[in-house]
């Protein structure tokens, strides 16, 4: 998909004769629209969820939700999380020295009982702010339990309640990472022209779905059209967006 985009986002602006992007600010730009889009889906899905509960909203809003939840579903990743250090309660947050990914936000946080030959689930930790877990830590009756744990964040740290979940693989966090950086790879030929090559090791397409190509397109403009200073290339940009936008929230 992203040579499409590519060729798409030069022939709107060499028709135009508006200039020409280079393949390290197409990138650039190509990363920035991605995360625009990828954003937009949470944005979005929380506010169908919340037509949804007000009773707002009907079977189309449904739909919609349903397509931006595949969409979504997409960068869900389950991992086990690291020891701070062996026999406490501290676990790194994901990233990409921990986990492979870095998160963009945390859904759950699973506790297991690793203690025997194979783990046993035992709850899903509730979080909490730094002034609760203190209250809660010291009230017999409200205090986290094996069975319902609770975890605080801290910079890249996250810390479980009871102090008794202490052992390697007995967190596990379910999270949405952020997409991938999309690069358009290429050769150089003869006449200094770049030719697009998807056989390079660094190459990656974008990961939101092909039906949002129009999107990133769009986006893609408008960043193009700000470096080159070309105020029609931006107008273009957000006046298409905003006639895509209007059949969803209108």
């Amino acid at each position: 998909m992203i040579n499409s985009v590519r060729n798409t986002v030069l022939s709107v602006l060499n028709k135009n004769n508006y200039g020409y992007i280079s393949p390290s600010d197409f990138n650039l730009y190509a990363k920035q629209a991605q995360m625009e889009v990828f954003e937009e889906y949470f944005s979005q899905y929380n506010k169908i969820v919340n037509m949804e509960n007000a009773r707002m909203s009907g079977t189309s809003y449904a739909d919609l939700g349903k397509v931006l939840q595949e969409a979504i579903e997409v960068f869900s990743v389950t991992s086990s999380l690291s020891q701070v250090s062996p026999g406490t309660n501290r676990y790194y947050l994901p990233s990409v020295p921990t986990t492979g990914y870095d998160y963009y936000m945390i859904n759950k946080v699973l506790c297991y009982d690793a203690s025997g030959l194979t783990r046993v689930f035992k709850g899903e930790a509730e979080k909490v702010n730094h002034s609760k877990i203190t209250m809660l830590n010291n009230s017999l009756l409200t205090a986290p339990t094996e069975t319902y744990p609770a975890y605080i964040q801290e910079g890249g740290i996250m810390t479980v309640y009871p102090d008794t979940i202490n052992l390697q693989n007995e967190v596990d966090a379910q999270y949405f990472r952020y997409p991938k950086d999309p690069k358009w790879t290429y050769i150089t030929l003869f006449n200094g022209e770049p030719s697009f090559d998807q056989s390079q090791l660094d190459y990656q397409d974008f990961e939101v779905p092909i039906e949002d190509e129009y999107k990133l397109v769009v986006k893609i403009l408008q960043y193009a059209g700000v470096s080159i200073r070309e105020g029609e290339v931006v107008q273009f940009g957000m006046g298409q967006e905003q006639l895509q936008q209007q059949p969803n929230f209108s």
